[in-house]
């Protein structure tokens, strides 16, 4: 359950979010809203109201050598979002 949840989304977007209860997470791409749920709640303990998720897909980026060009892309991957209950809130930053 846990393999589920492969990272939580810090970034100034999702910080700004979390006051209103909203938390990120980049997840397997295979997980559903179901399992999401369950594994933010198991892991950490909180009550977990709403689960919306989407699919984001590969950039392409290039970069500029002496010699030529390379061109690669980045992965695709699944984030979630989930608002949890009134109250409940999750720490990223205590273990630091």
């Amino acid at each position: 359950m846990e393999d589920i949840l492969v990272k939580p989304l810090v970034t100034e977007k999702m910080s700004a979010q979390n006051e209103a209860g909203y938390f990120g997470f980049i997840v397997k791409k295979s997980a559903n809203k179901i399992q999401i749920r369950q594994a933010v709640e198991k892991m950490y303990g909180v009550k977990v109201v709403d689960v919306n998720t989407a699919v984001i897909p590969g950039k392409k980026k290039s970069r500029y050598t002496k010699t030529k060009v390379v061109v690669g892309h980045t992965g695709a991957f699944k984030k979630a979002i989930v608002k949890l209950a009134e109250g409940d809130i999750i720490d990223f930053y205590s273990g630091i």
